[in-house]
């Protein structure tokens, strides 16, 4: 029999697919979003989805879903959303606390169904900002409410977290969160040692790790459905042939190879940004304009499928919805890879279970070495006229938004 899983902020399915992978079963999701909670029913017909806010929905109500008791789950797993935590979001606030932020009540929603439910063991994931450097309201109120359900209910949870960056477990995606594990028991949870590198900035390359997998190994047999409007639209769209494969707008900088049109750093990173074949994808965007990438190398977005391969997720996962709401849906997905390679172990460390043999069921195949990158053309002659000298940005906090931020400040 499978051991149970509490799914919360489930998103399109992101964990429970690598949990079902690892030999879980999502026993109950909770998630609001309509289009998420299609794309679990027609992707995953057998499990039970609640469509709602989980402030709406009492812990009883979560288990009766479940056909489970307090302390019956195995497993509580969830994201509660980030935005609070995230860097963007550290700059945007400054020095304000940003447990006042409304969308942080999700925080100690996920800890009141932890309290409720009882479940072995609980899995939190989030943004890095969670435990950000001077800005550790979220993590130091989880553990504060943890200490308080330990006192109230006799169990003995003790978090352990850390920062992981997925591409050194497999993922073809740069992505860096923190996850929080947990058990009723006060087990202190080990995580898994990283399986893979980048041998360019490895001390001894290729020395007990394998290299990262790349966009190719993902991507590669991916035929995009012909019904899909994948064409870049926007001001810079026909820049983006010009850019070269791994590379941004940087590309077209006074410090660049390109034509000086731009000036060192006066945009984000993500602006023109192309994939490389040879390379992981940067982290995906979950609600990019017009001109923001992750692009594919072929100077055009990447279809649904090609973003479900980067996220890792399982090939019969369809997403619901439009292209904007697919896009949010996966970008905010945790790679299914991840959670498949936490989930054995915990299933051997917390649960008492074999560990799983066999080879990984979502890591992308090594397919060796790609094919050389697609050639780069000519910047139009519409952008010519940009050619000049650019300056630099000035520095953190000397740039346009923020001297426009603190003219606001000051009128005010």
């Amino acid at each position: 029999m499978r051991p149970k899983v509490i799914s919360l902020f489930s998103g399109a399915g992101g964990i429970d697919y690598g949990l079902e992978a690892a030999g879980f079963e999502t026993a109950v999701a909770l998630e609001w979003d309509h289009d998420c909670c299609e794309t679990l029913r027609r992707s995953r017909p057998r499990w039970e989805v609640i469509e709602d806010d989980i402030m709406n929905v009492p812990s009883e109500a979560i288990l009766s879903a479940a056909r489970l008791r307090p302390r019956e789950a195995a497993l509580l797993v969830g994201g509660p959303p980030c935005q609070p935590f995230s860097k963007a979001g550290y700059w945007a606030r400054g020095d304000s606390l940003r447990l006042d932020d409304p969308r942080s009540n999700t925080l100690a929603a996920y800890m009141r169904v932890v309290e409720e439910t009882l479940p072995a063991a609980f899995l939190l994931e989030n943004v890095e900002g969670l435990a950000y450097e001077g800005k550790d309201e979220g993590l130091r109120f989880l553990l504060d409410r943890l200490a308080k359900i330990n006192r109230r209910t006799g169990s003995r949870y003790t978090p352990v977290f850390r920062k992981l960056n997925f591409a050194e477990y497999g993922v073809p995606q740069i992505r860096e969160r923190v996850v929080v594990v947990a058990s009723r028991d006060g087990t202190p949870f080990q995580f898994p040692a990283a399986t893979h590198s980048d041998e360019s900035d490895a001390p001894l390359p290729g020395v007990g790790l394998e290299r990262y997998r790349t966009t190719w190994d993902a991507l590669a047999d991916v035929r995009p459905d012909p019904a899909e409007d994948l064409a870049v639209r926007g001001k810079w769209a026909e820049l983006l042939p010009s850019i070269p494969e791994g590379s941004n707008y940087l590309h077209h900088t006074d410090r660049g190879e390109g034509m000086p049109l731009f000036g060192w750093r006066r945009r984000f990173w993500t602006f023109l940004l192309k994939l490389a074949k040879a390379k992981p994808s940067w982290t995906l965007q979950a609600q990019p304009g017009p001109a923001v990438g992750p692009f594919h190398w072929e100077s055009r977005r990447l279809s649904m499928r090609e973003l479900c391969r980067l996220q890792t997720f399982p090939d019969d996962v369809a997403i619901h919805g439009g292209r904007t709401s697919v896009q949010r849906q996966v970008g905010n997905a945790v790679p299914s890879l991840m959670a498949e390679i936490l989930g054995r172990s915990i299933r051997t460390q917390f649960l008492g279970m074999s560990a799983t043999r066999g080879p990984l069921r979502l890591i992308p195949p090594d397919r060796g070495t790609p094919p050389p990158p697609e050639s780069v053309a000519d910047v139009p002659r519409k952008f010519r006229r940009l050619v000049g000298e650019h300056a630099a940005h000035p520095g953190t906090g000397k740039g346009y938004g923020a001297l426009s931020r603190a003219r606001d400040a000051v009128t005010v």
